[in-house]
């Protein structure tokens, strides 16, 4: 049985093709690819919250939960053969050692039946031991290559730059995490519960597409909102 992740049934037949791959973008902010059987998300930043407390900057504890609550959803709905953690999956390299048991395994159960492989991050460069899974800094996989950092080279997906769009819709400002994408590359969104956000007129973006060309597509409550990054608001 398919778990839903959202009070409502969202539209998962909402696809997005890069280098003539067509893949499934969820809007719960993950990446589906059906012919590898092979679930992506980017910058889960587990352990933020706790990251920041050390720091004397007190956050509710409840981001790594949270994360993983979602990405439960999303697993359990997709039953992928392969996940893949596309960088900063922890928001600083002692993050693995402050993992609670309850979230240890809860990890743990997400990890089986499936090949998890965790991609390095700026903010997780090093493999952390003790948290399964296998560490690689990409993956190349059919015409496709997953990394952490975007390059701006063709056939890429990657994160890093934690996407969001502002858009005026029916008189009303909105701002959404967004998968930003053109034919040949895409910047996925942010998974965590406690990730910030890039604007997509931000210059980064321009250096990753080489043009204002690419299109933003926002997360909905319950499906995927298309609109061309020149129509985006500035902040």
């Amino acid at each position: 049985m398919k778990v839903a992740a959202r009070h409502s049934a969202p539209n998962r037949d909402e696809t997005i093709a890069i280098a003539d791959v067509t893949l499934a973008a969820d809007p719960g902010g993950a990446l589906y690819w059906p012919e590898h059987c092979l679930l992506a998300v980017a910058d889960l930043h587990l352990e933020k919250g706790s990251s920041y407390a050390a720091r004397g900057v007190l956050l509710p504890p409840y981001d790594t939960p949270a994360t993983l609550l979602r990405l439960a959803h999303l697993k359990g709905y997709y039953a992928p053969r392969c996940v893949v953690a596309a960088g900063d999956s922890f928001h600083d390299g002692g993050g693995p050692a402050r993992l609670s048991r309850e979230n240890r395994d809860s990890l743990a159960a997400l990890q089986r039946g499936c090949d998890w492989i965790w991609l390095t991050g700026n903010h997780d460069p090093t493999p952390a031991p003790n948290i399964g899974g296998r560490f690689r800094d990409t993956l190349a996989l059919g015409s496709l290559t997953f990394r952490h950092e975007p390059t701006g080279a063709g056939n890429e997906i990657a994160g890093h730059l934690h996407p969001v769009a502002r858009v005026c819709h029916y008189g009303r400002t909105i701002s959404r995490r967004c998968f930003a994408a053109n034919r040949e590359r895409m910047v996925m969104p942010a998974f965590g519960a406690y990730t910030g956000g890039l604007n997509v007129r931000d210059i980064a973006f321009n250096d990753v597409f080489h043009t204002a060309a690419f299109t933003a597509h926002l997360l909905g409550d319950d499906r995927l909102y298309a609109f061309p990054a020149e129509r985006c608001l500035a902040d």
